[in-house]
């Protein structure tokens, strides 16, 4: 595997690959790599002749009062496990090589799937999101890019800028991995406390919990938000959001919906942490 830091060499490595007709699949990722992020490079090893993986952690999607500064950069590490995964090419740009004119004035923006969830409280966040994959589309131009499903929203507003936007691109989503507690892996993981840790899966109980319910014939969804988030609550979670949504348009859950996703952001001490489940119902008579 070959390190590299510009865009043109990127695209020397990509013309190189297109010359002997081989495919190519892309993981964008922000680094800090666990075995969630493996198994995206592992679904486009699966999927294509040679796999590049990106990491770069962009600045535009981060709020004024997020992590950015402390997001964990762990390059030598990062590049040790793609070796391990048998990735093609680790391109690993500083923040001038991605945005070469200082601040952007030209932006991506997704109306409506990225008002709900995250982007109610995260003004800013999947603009960010779509602008950068957009230009780490134009620089790669893979065949297929690999996303996880942990991302839920994420991964639905790309799947609808790529289609829009007419990229020539397969959008794949990967099953999130987990640990053998249920907690969805996430680089923020290492934020949390010991006792912190402990509490965290029953992030994952709660949207089972919600599930079960959703099988079971109840259809209150806002009750069924309120209880649960109430009691995450008082259990010492700060929820964002608890949501019972459509899983095509992301809006609010209506009578009559059958493809469900139930999804939840919460901090724990200091830690902002997402999961989701899809749930299919039967239409009610």
């Amino acid at each position: 595997m070959q390190t590299v830091h510009s865009v043109s060499q990127v695209r020397e490595h990509v013309r190189s690959w297109r010359s002997k007709g081989l495919s190519v699949g892309f993981v964008p990722t922000m680094g800090n790599l666990h075995p969630g992020h493996i198994s995206l490079v592992n679904e486009a090893r699966r999927r294509c002749d040679v796999v590049v993986v990106s990491i770069f952690v962009n600045p535009t999607q981060f709020g004024p009062n997020e992590d950015f500064d402390n997001y964990p950069r762990t390059l030598d590490a990062d590049a040790a496990a793609l070796v391990d995964a048998e990735a093609d090419l680790l391109f690993a740009p500083a923040v001038d090589e991605m945005y070469p004119l200082g601040s952007n004035q030209t932006w991506v923006d997704v109306d409506r799937l990225g008002d709900t969830l995250c982007g109610a409280s995260r003004e800013g966040h999947f603009r960010g999101v779509t602008t950068v994959v957009s230009k780490l589309f134009n620089i790669v131009q893979p065949d297929v890019a690999v996303f996880g499903e942990k991302d839920f929203q994420q991964l639905a507003i790309l799947r609808r800028m790529t289609e829009e936007l007419l990229f020539p691109i397969k959008i794949v989503g990967a099953p999130t991995l987990r640990e053998d507690d249920g907690l969805a892996l996430s680089s923020r993981n290492g934020y949390l406390s010991d006792s912190e840790r402990a509490q965290a899966p029953q992030l994952q109980q709660t949207l089972q919990a919600i599930g079960q319910a959703l099988q079971a014939g109840e259809r209150d969804f806002r009750a069924l938000e309120q209880r649960h988030t109430d009691s995450l609550n008082q259990q010492g979670f700060q929820v964002d959001y608890l949501t019972i949504a459509n899983a095509r348009s992301l809006a609010l859950a209506a009578p009559g919906d059958t493809d469900l996703v139930v999804a939840v952001a919460a901090k724990l001490g200091r830690t902002r942490l997402i999961d989701n489940i899809s749930v299919s119902i039967v239409r009610d008579q």
